[in-house]
């Protein structure tokens, strides 16, 4: 059994390696101390199961596993309170609470084992809950050739649908995310982004005109020029959010 683990603290990882140690047929391939290096070990070792961190610097685990291809199994290791965990333990095959027993880890690696046969869970089954996190609307990770760039959702102008992708505009340019408007939608601080259009969110603070453009439709004028078409409800969460 292939395991990676991934902690930005060095006793936290030790922990585990040393929990690890007990059990037979248990190849550790990787150990890394942020998101950028666990990417790279998961793309290279295709691990069996993954002891993931999710507070860390750089980027987050909930962060980094978006920008997973297959499926992993995932046992969180975390200083969040059961509160805040239970959020996503459906989704994940475990979590352990920092600082764990022995018998608490034993008892999450039975739980790896008995899922074996149910199979793993995509990095979209674990983020569908997790993206409610605090971490999770205030940027966006994406993948830009070989690079990966974290974008403040401070740097957003607007969104466009694309197909099974979403195409973020920044004043960099564009870039493609693999996720859905509803997602940003229900993601992004509602207070900055506004669907206009099923198609278009945009920043409000980029928009310096709104014209009316047939009977039940306008278009939103923002600063680089562009035009977004916003639909009449699109107008009315529009307005309220300007508090026109």
């Amino acid at each position: 059994m292939k395991v990676i683990i991934i902690d930005d603290e060095p006793l936290a990882r030790m922990i585990v390696e040393e929990c690890l140690q007990t059990y037979k047929g248990v190849d550790i391939v990787a150990t890394c101390g942020d998101g950028f290096e666990g990417l790279k070990a998961i793309q290279q070792y295709q691990p069996d199961l993954i002891f993931l961190d999710v507070q860390m610097p750089k980027i987050t685990g909930f962060e980094m596993l978006e920008l997973v291809d297959q499926p992993v199994s995932i046992i969180f290791t975390t200083a969040y309170d059961e509160y805040a965990i239970k959020a996503f333990e459906a989704n994940a095959v475990d979590y352990l609470l920092k600082p764990f027993s022995n018998e608490r880890f034993d008892k999450a690696i039975q739980k790896f084992l008995d899922q074996q046969s149910v199979g793993n869970k995509t990095p979209e089954q674990l983020l569908q809950i997790a993206s409610n996190l605090p971490t999770q609307n205030n940027r966006v990770v994406v993948k830009n050739g070989n690079k990966i760039k974290i974008i403040p959702a401070t740097d957003i102008v607007y969104l466009e649908a694309a197909d099974d992708y979403v195409k973020i505009y920044t004043k960099e340019g564009g870039f493609l995310k693999n996720k859905t408007m509803n997602y940003f939608e229900e993601t992004l601080d509602p207070a900055l982004f506004v669907r206009t259009h099923r198609s278009y969110i945009i920043n409000v603070q980029e928009v310096t005109r709104i014209d009316q453009n047939e009977k039940d439709s306008h278009i939103a004028l923002l600063r680089s020029g562009v035009k977004i078409p916003v639909s009449r409800n699109g107008y009315t969460k529009l307005k309220i959010v300007l508090g026109l």
